[in-house]
């Protein structure tokens, strides 16, 4: 039966030679996935790594909500979605609604 030290001894052996091993594979397997990406046209985007680019983010469509409350003091509106302005936070909503 082997004794700690010489235990501890093999595994540092041991993990030596695993990043020996996954260094010298690393390099293989980078160099094939780069030639894949480029015979096919592939993207860091199509791969989900990559960030879209700000334009495309900034040109997504945002649907606008018409407001729905008023603040008759300051005249700040509220479209009643998310979290309630401390204006009209715990107050009485239907005074605030705006007639249309």
């Amino acid at each position: 039966m082997s004794s700690y030290k010489e235990l501890l001894a093999q595994r540092e052996k041991l993990e030596k030679q695993i990043e020996e091993a996954k260094s010298r594979e690393y390099a293989e397997v980078l160099n094939e996935i780069k030639q894949k990406m480029a015979d096919y046209g592939i993207t860091l985007t199509e791969l989900g790594g990559g960030r879209a680019p700000k334009a495309a983010k900034a040109s997504r469509p945002r649907a606008s909500v018409a407001p729905k409350y008023r603040d008759p003091e300051s005249g700040s509106t509220w479209s009643g979605r998310g979290k309630p302005p401390r204006w009209i936070a715990g107050l009485d909503r239907d005074k605030f609604l705006i007639q249309k």
